[in-house]
């Protein structure tokens, strides 16, 4: 089938973006073929349109696209967890932002309920991130401190909102002050914000917010420019998440403190994981997460929805650092 989507005329600027058309197959044995409403964008796919992160294989080079909502449509053989018209949100390598996609049913989740489309679209990638970088990895814990860089990102704003529903005490930093005071209302406690600094220099406010004992936890999308800054903000054995490199991937470590305080570092990425993996974070996700949102305790943060015909514009905002949350594309 062929159907309408977004894609990349190479590697460059916006004004790559281009209206295109993609090929989707049947859906196999396990799989199922969801027309998509709407998508949210993520930092991966600026970074791909700038040619520096090629998607995996088996998702199209020129289609980006790392989240979507949208209905069940198609059903391959051997299906049992969905029927045609259901409405789903889900994760997948590329491809998201074209009107159709067909993936494993596994991978999907149910929208919460009562929430539209639109809104169930900035859901999957930052809170599957943050929940599997936090909970599944770092096991944070009621009671712990936790930091999160970036917080008005997608994920920031993710990891937030899942730090108080776990009865974790949030902080965050941003570069800009404004940011930090449009997510008070996460739950991030007045003065919980630092303005992170350039150079960064955030290590001391943590420890005055702690009583000198650090962040249990730290997750990190931006990498070497933080990296000897986490480790100083860090508790003793805690443990600091790495999910991103916004701030380069090369840089120095201050391994003699890193030994003194005995600290954990753990790289993750969610894109290029095999199947099953990406299956067991969206199955525990739709037994834990989607109840959250059903019950308030969490919410998605969006930007603003474009139509998709608008996604140039999408990418220079994201790149201009102008977001609080997503910004979702709608068909």
């Amino acid at each position: 089938m062929i159907v309408p989507c977004m894609r990349y005329r190479g590697a460059g600027g916006v004004e790559v973006i281009e209206a295109g058309e993609l090929e989707v197959r049947d859906p196999g044995y396990g799989e199922v073929q969801v027309e998509i409403a709407a998508a949210g964008l993520n930092r991966a796919d600026v970074i791909q349109r700038r040619g520096m992160y090629p998607a995996p294989p088996g998702a199209p080079p020129d289609v980006p696209g790392l989240e979507l909502a949208g209905r069940v449509v198609a059903r391959g053989p051997g299906t049992s967890l969905w029927k045609d018209g259901d409405a789903v949100m889900g994760i997948t390598s590329g491809g998201a932002m074209a009107r159709r996609i067909t993936l494993h049913e596994r991978e999907l989740m149910p929208v919460p309920a009562g929430m539209s489309l639109e809104d169930a679209a900035a859901i999957p990638e930052v809170f599957l991130t943050a929940w599997d970088a936090l909970v599944r990895q770092a096991h944070l814990r009621a009671g712990e401190v936790a930091l999160i860089h970036a917080a008005g990102s997608g994920v920031g704003t993710a990891a937030i909102q899942l730090c108080r529903a776990i009865g974790v005490r949030p902080l965050a930093t941003s570069r800009r002050a404004a940011k930090l005071q449009a997510i008070l209302g996460l739950g991030l406690a007045e003065g919980d914000g630092i303005v992170a600094g350039d150079p960064p220099a955030f290590a001391g406010q943590v420890s005055e917010r702690t009583g000198g004992k650090g962040a249990q936890v730290i997750l990190d999308s931006i990498g070497a420019a933080y990296f000897e800054e986490n480790v100083r903000a860090v508790a003793s054995r805690g443990r600091i998440v790495l999910i991103g490199t916004m701030g380069g991937a090369q840089g120095k470590a201050p391994i003699g403190m890193m030994l003194g305080k005995r600290v954990t570092v753990i790289g993750t990425v969610m894109r290029a994981r095999p199947l099953e993996e990406k299956v067991a974070v969206a199955r525990e996700a739709a037994a834990e997460l989607v109840p959250m949102f059903e019950r308030g305790l969490l919410r998605p943060v969006i930007d603003r929805v474009l139509p998709i015909a608008e996604l140039a514009d999408a990418h220079a905002r994201m790149e201009a650092d102008d977001n609080v949350g997503k910004i979702v594309l709608r068909w």
